[in-house]
């Protein structure tokens, strides 16, 4: 069971997709996750780009964010996502994209839409998060003094590239882990 943790929507539940194909995140993992945020999130500018049911960007929204951007590539998690932020009752902050994480960034990054926090949870096999966080980074979709929050398996910290990101903090979660991560300015 998913469940918004804090906030407006404390306790309510998530509609998740059956299956393999998503791994929500960890209460405990959200719990770490939003207890090192929370000053950062009232009234910020939010990305979820890997969403699944967004359930990271929902949490964002129930404790004050006030935009919040969704993308996932799976049509059936948009939907998910959709039907979540309505009865929720964040329709109105929320964005939800179906496209792949590339062509999202490529497409915020022509609307000049810089975010405080982006929450990057992507497939662990698919070797696609490093390039998914410089991009994000190089394109400056995150606003200066933000944060890119990512999700991977505890046996695979991110590498910092000099002049682009370093990442701040990991934490490990039995066999995963985040890292916070910011901009380098070297």
């Amino acid at each position: 069971m998913v469940r918004i943790i804090a906030g407006t929507a404390r306790g309510r539940k998530l509609e998740t997709l059956e299956g393999l194909e998503t791994r929500p995140t960890l209460d405990r993992v959200k719990e770490a996750v939003f207890g090192s945020l929370q000053f950062r999130i009232p009234y910020a500018e939010v990305l979820d780009l890997f969403a699944g049911s967004g359930g990271l960007g929902l949490e964002a929204a129930s404790r004050g964010a006030k935009r919040v951007v969704f993308n996932d590539r799976n049509p059936a998690c948009v939907s998910i996502i959709r039907r979540n932020a309505e009865s929720l009752g964040f329709s109105d902050i929320v964005t939800v994209w179906n496209l792949d994480y590339a062509s999202a960034i490529e497409t915020l990054a022509a609307e000049h839409a810089p975010f405080d926090l982006a929450f990057l949870d992507p497939p662990y096999r698919d070797g696609i998060s490093e390039d998914a966080v410089r991009l994000l980074f190089q394109k400056r979709l995150i606003k200066r003094g933000g944060l890119v929050v990512l999700e991977h398996a505890a046996d695979s910290v991110p590498q910092q590239i000099a002049g682009v990101y370093r990442v701040l903090k990991t934490k490990r979660f039995g066999k995963c882990a985040y890292s916070l991560i910011e901009e380098d300015e070297a």
